[in-house]
C-alpha cells in the first residue's frame, strides 16, 4: 500500500526512475534451457578423440573458446569439451567445467551479481559469436553459462544419440549447493536415492527451463571440498560423468557391439535405482559416458520422479 499511496502523488518522471531503480537492483534471471556441455581434460587428445568420435559418433570440431581444446558436438547446441591436461590439475581430476545455456549469458551474469554471486565483470566473446561466463559454485566446481551463437556449427546426424541429457560430479554438502542451485539459479528437483539401507547420494535437480538436470554425487562429510584423499581416481571419474540420452540402451549396445565400437568396454546394459536401463562406458582418461533411457520402466528406488522426462524431440 505505500508503494501504492507514492505513486498517486509522485510525477510521472519520479515513478519512472523509481520504477527504473527497483528493475536495475532486482532483474530477472533469463531462462537456463538445459546442459550445454562438459569439459573434461585428457592425457591422451588422439585416444580421447577415437573414444569420442568412433564409439560415442560424435563430430569434432575446433574449440572457439580455448585454440588448444577439441569440441565432441552430439547435436548444434550440446557438446562434451576436451582439454589438454594441465599441470595443476593433479593426479585424479580430469573435470575442467560444467555448463549450462542460457538465452542471454549478459542478463544472468548481472542477475547473479544482483544475488551476491562472484562473477566474472563481463561476458566473454568466443570466434563463433557465443557469449558465456564462468562461476565457481559454492563447493569451488567450475561452472559456465553458455548464449549459443546465431550461427550453429554444421554437426552431422548421430543415429546414436543427440541429447546430452545430465551432467553430475562430486558434491559434498547438498544444502550448500542448493542455496546456489536451487535458491538462485530456480533449479528444480528430479528424483534423489541412494543404495538401500544407505542416505541419499545421488540427487538430481532439472535446470528451471528445461527437462535436462544437474546430479549431485555426494561423497565424504558434508563440510568437505574438492577430491576426498582417499578416493581413486577411476572412482572420481565415475562420479563426474555426462549422460546421453537415448530411446532404448539395449539397442544402442546391439548397435556398438555389431559395429565393433565397445573395444576395451566391459560393462553390459543395467536398471538402475531410478528405474532407468542404462549403458556406462569410459573415455581413456575415466570419465563416465552414461547412456540413459529418457523414461523409467516402473517406480523407482526411494523416491517418486518430481518433473517431466525429457525426451528425443525436445
Amino acid at each position: 500500500m505505500k508503494f501504492l499511496r507514492a505513486r498517486l502523488v509522485a510525477p510521472a518522471m519520479t515513478v519512472g526512475l523509481m520504477l527504473g531503480s527497483a528493475t536495475a537492483q532486482t532483474p530477472e534471471r533469463p531462462a537456463i534451457t538445459g546442459v550445454s556441455h562438459l569439459a573434461v581434460y585428457a592425457a591422451d587428445p588422439d585416444a580421447s578423440e577415437r573414444f569420442y568420435v568412433e564409439t560415442l559418433g560424435a563430430t569434432r570440431r575446433a574449440d572457439p573458446t580455448d585454440p588448444d581444446g577439441v569440441r565432441y558436438y552430439f547435436s548444434p547446441k550440446q557438446f562434451v569439451e576436451v582439454l589438454p591436461l594441465p599441470a595443476e590439475a593433479g593426479e585424479k581430476n580430469r573435470l575442467a567445467h560444467a555448463a549450462f545455456a542460457t538465452e542471454d549469458a549478459e542478463a544472468l551474469r548481472a542477475y547473479l551479481e544482483a544475488n551476491d554471486v562472484k562473477v566474472p565483470d563481463g561476458v566473454e566473446k568466443a570466434s563463433d559469436g557465443s557469449a558465456w561466463f564462468e562461476v565457481e559454485d559454492p563447493e569451488g566446481t567450475p561452472v559456465r553459462f553458455v548464449e549459443a551463437p546465431e550461427t550453429l556449427p554444421d554437426v552431422r546426424d548421430n543415429p546414436i544419440s543427440s541429447r546430452v541429457m545430465h551432467v553430475g560430479f562430486i558434491v559434498h554438502d547438498r544444502a550448500r549447493q542448493d542455496a546456489f542451485y536451487k535458491d538462485v539459479l530456480g533449479f528444480r528437483d528430479y528424483w534423489s536415492g541412494g543404495p538401500e539401507g544407505e542416505r541419499e547420494v545421488w540427487v538430481s535437480l532439472q535446470v528451471p527451463d528445461g527437462t535436462d538436470w544437474v546430479e549431485y554425487m555426494i561423497v565424504g562429510e558434508p563440510d568437505g571440498h574438492g577430491i576426498p584423499e582417499d578416493m581413486s581416481k577411476d572412482t572420481l571419474g565415475v562420479l563426474n560423468h555426462f549422460a546421453l540420452g537415448v530411446p532404448n540402451t539395449r539397442d544402442t549396445y546391439t548397435v556398438l557391439w555389431n559395429e565393433e565400437r565397445l573395444a576395451g568396454q566391459d560393462e553390459v546394459p543395467k536398471i538402475g535405482l531410478d528405474a532407468k536401463w542404462q549403458l556406462n562406458l569410459y573415455d581413456p582418461d575415466g570419465t563416465r559416458a552414461e547412456f540413459m533411457e529418457f523414461a523409467p520402466i516402473g517406480e523407482p528406488c526411494c523416491n517418486p520422479f518430481k518433473g517431466a522426462h525429457p525426451s528425443a524431440d525436445e
